[in-house]
């Protein structure tokens, strides 16, 4: 029972230094796999940025969690923060066919996928304006739930620049 009980304190004291220094572990194919730190972004967030973010408490961020999209985290709904590549701001526009563009340029690696691993419909996001306080996410893995499929999230949930400290290729 010793033994258990010490085990346990031990996984909380990881998890409690883990948040303290901003630690995540990915375990998604989107990026790297393995161990990432969240950095402060000292400046305006820009295209191109690799962040986190907290996704917001939504009905489809509900069903993303439900379908194993996204784990189970510390961020509202009990979410984990997502990992993923900004690229486009507030204001640029984002047309979606069979390619997503922005503001009329390709965004490389940017195919839609009618459904998912599993054949579950997937919906793609309408397009449009990126509205103030926005980011449109997304990463270049095929399989990846980002922005094309949830549109634009807003800024308030982002955590700060993804560092990776010890990762390798998924």
């Amino acid at each position: 029972m010793a033994i258990i009980g010490l085990g346990a304190v031990v996984l909380v004291l990881l998890f409690a230094a883990g948040q303290l220094l901003g630690l995540r572990i990915n375990l998604t194919p989107s990026y790297p796999l393995g161990l990432w730190r969240i950095m402060p972004l000292e400046r305006q967030v820009a295209a191109g940025d690799l962040v986190f973010v907290c996704p917001p408490p939504t009905p489809e961020f509900e069903l993303a969690r439900d379908r194993g999209y996204l784990r189970a985290g510390l961020c509202p709904g009990w979410m984990s923060p997502l990992l993923k590549t900004v690229a486009a701001l507030p204001g640029q526009t984002i047309d979606i066919g069979e390619l997503v563009t922005i503001d009329e340029r390709v965004l490389p690696e940017s195919v839609l996928r009618p459904v998912d691993a599993e054949g579950r419909k997937l919906s793609a996001f309408v397009g449009g304006v990126v509205p103030p306080h926005h980011a449109f996410l997304h990463s270049s893995f095929a399989g990846s739930y980002d922005s094309r499929y949830f549109g634009p999230i807003p800024l308030s949930g982002l955590l700060g620049r993804a560092h990776p400290v010890f990762t390798f290729g998924p």
